[in-house]
C-alpha cells in the first residue's frame, strides 16, 4: 500500500502558513479525491484542505491549533500501489520521505522531529516585517528578539539601564520575567497580522485631510432606490469614479518610480471577530452602484464569517472605512502597507447650513469625510482635490 502525503496547500498569493483548527475526518476513514478533510485558519479566512486522492486516511500528523507553513505534511492517505500508478503518483512512504531543504515544510528525515513548530509571527503577508524604530540594540539583543518573534515596538515601554539609555540583555530578560507575572492570553492569528500590517504602514509619512459633506442627496437617492446601498458603498463608488479620472494619485512610490494601478479595485473594511477584514470589489469604476450592491452585501457576510474567497482579497489600491457606524465623527484611518489611500466616513449629524437661494439656514445631514494618504506620493493639495471630487460626486448620487 502506498501512502500519499496530505500537504498544506498555497491558500492564497500572500499566505505563508495556516493554523489547523478542525479535523473533518479521522484515521481509518475512507475519503474521496478532493474531499475536504482539514479546516485551517489564515489571517484572512477559514479554508479547507482537501484530500490529494481517493483512499483511506492512514495518519494525521498535524495537531490542532498549531501553525504549519505551505508545503508541510499534515498526514497521509493510503492507496493501493496500482491506484498510485494509475494516478501518476509515486510518493515515498512516510519513513522514507525526503523533503527538499528549500521546501519550507520543516519536515526532517529519519527519527528526527517530523515537523517544525511555526510560531505565529507574520501571517499571510507577502513580506516579513522587520523590527524597526528602536535604537541602541546590540546584535545579541536583536538575535534574542528574533528568536522570540518580537519587534522593537513591543519594547516601547522598556527603559534601558545601559549607557545612553541602551537596553541591555539583562533589562530585556527582566522585562520578560515580569511579563510572566501578568495575565497573558495568546493573540489571535488575525490580531497578529493586523499588528504587523500597521507596523509596516507606519514606516511611511502619513497625513490626513478632512472635509464636511452633505449626505441629504445620498439619503434621498437611497430612499427611492430599489436596491439600497449603504453610505460606505456610495463613498466607494464615488472614490472609484474619481480615481478612474486620475489613477496616479493611488499609485505607489517604489524607489524613484510611481507605480500606477492597473485597475480600480477598491477594498472596504469589515469588522470581524478580533480584527478587520478588507474584501475587494474589482473594477469598481466600471460597474454602476446598483450592480455593486449584491456583491458588496455578499462579501460583507462572508467577511464576518471569515470565509472570503481568495479572489475577493488582496490587490486593492485603496480602502473605504465607515467609522461612523461606531458613532465617531472624526478619525485618522491608516492605509494598508500596499496602498496609498484610505477614505473614511464619519457619523452623519444634523447641522445648520446656509442656503444661498433661500438666504437662510436650513437643517441638513452632514458628515466628515477623511482621506489618509502616503505623503511621499501625495501632497495636501492633491489629496484635497481628490476628497473634494468625492464629496461632489456624492451630491449627484444618481450618476453613480
Amino acid at each position: 500500500m502506498k501512502q500519499i502525503p496530505i500537504i498544506m496547500p498555497q491558500l492564497g498569493e500572500s499566505i505563508a502558513e495556516a493554523t489547523v483548527i478542525t479535523f473533518l475526518i479521522k484515521a481509518g476513514d475512507e475519503v474521496a479525491a478532493d474531499q475536504d478533510i482539514i479546516e485551517v485558519e489564515t489571517n484572512k479566512a477559514t479554508m479547507n484542505v482537501s484530500s490529494p486522492c481517493r483512499g483511506i486516511v492512514h495518519q494525521l500528523t498535524a495537531k490542532l491549533n498549531e501553525s504549519y507553513p505551505v508545503g508541510a505534511v499534515l498526514g497521509y492517505v493510503e492507496i493501493p500501489a496500482e491506484e498510485a500508478r494509475r494516478l501518476g503518483l509515486a510518493p515515498p512512504a512516510p519513513e522514507d520521505a525526503q523533503i527538499p531543504a528549500n521546501s519550507g515544510s520543516g519536515v526532517k528525515t529519519g527519527d528526527t522531529e517530523r515537523k517544525r513548530k511555526v510560531m505565529p509571527t507574520v501571517r499571510g503577508l507577502p513580506v516579513p516585517a522587520h523590527a524597526a524604530g528602536a535604537s541602541y540594540m546590540s546584535p545579541r539583543m536583536k538575535a534574542r528578539m528574533n528568536e522570540l518573534g518580537l519587534h522593537a515596538a513591543d519594547l516601547a515601554g522598556l527603559a534601558g539601564s545601559g549607557a545612553a539609555g541602551r537596553v541591555t540583555i539583562q533589562d530585556f530578560e527582566r522585562f520578560l520575567a515580569n511579563l510572566e507575572k501578568n495575565k497573558l492570553t495568546n493573540a489571535s492569528t488575525m490580531r497578529v497580522a493586523v499588528a504587523d500590517a500597521m507596523r509596516r504602514s507606519w514606516t511611511r509619512p502619513l497625513a490626513t485631510v478632512a472635509l464636511p459633506c452633505l449626505f441629504d442627496a445620498m439619503l434621498a437617492h437611497r430612499k427611492v432606490s430599489r436596491t439600497k446601498a449603504g453610505p460606505a458603498l456610495y463613498a466607494l463608488r464615488a472614490l472609484a469614479v474619481a480615481l478612474a479620472e486620475n489613477s496616479a494619485v493611488a499609485g505607489r512610490l517604489i524607489g524613484n518610480k510611481i507605480v500606477h494601478p492597473p485597475s480600480i479595485d477598491l477594498g472596504f473594511a469589515v469588522e470581524a471577530e478580533e480584527g478587520v477584514l478588507v474584501p475587494v470589489l474589482r473594477n469598481a469604476d466600471a460597474r454602476p452602484l446598483a450592480e455593486l450592491v449584491g456583491r458588496y452585501n455578499e462579501l460583507v457576510e462572508l467577511a464576518r464569517q471569515r470565509r472570503l474567497p481568495n479572489e475577493a482579497t488582496g490587490g486593492s489600491i485603496a480602502t473605504v472605512t465607515n467609522f461612523g457606524t461606531f458613532g465617531l465623527t472624526w478619525a485618522t484611518p491608516i492605509p494598508l502597507p500596499e496602498q496609498t489611500l484610505v477614505l473614511g466616513l464619519g457619523a452623519g449629524k444634523k447641522a445648520p447650513h446656509w442656503d444661498e437661494k433661500k438666504e437662510q439656514f436650513i437643517p441638513v445631514t452632514e458628515a466628515n469625510l477623511t482621506l489618509s494618504f502616503d505623503h511621499r506620493v501625495l501632497d495636501g493639495g492633491a489629496a484635497g482635490r481628490l476628497l473634494s471630487r468625492v464629496a461632489a460626486l456624492l451630491q449627484e448620487p444618481e450618476k453613480l
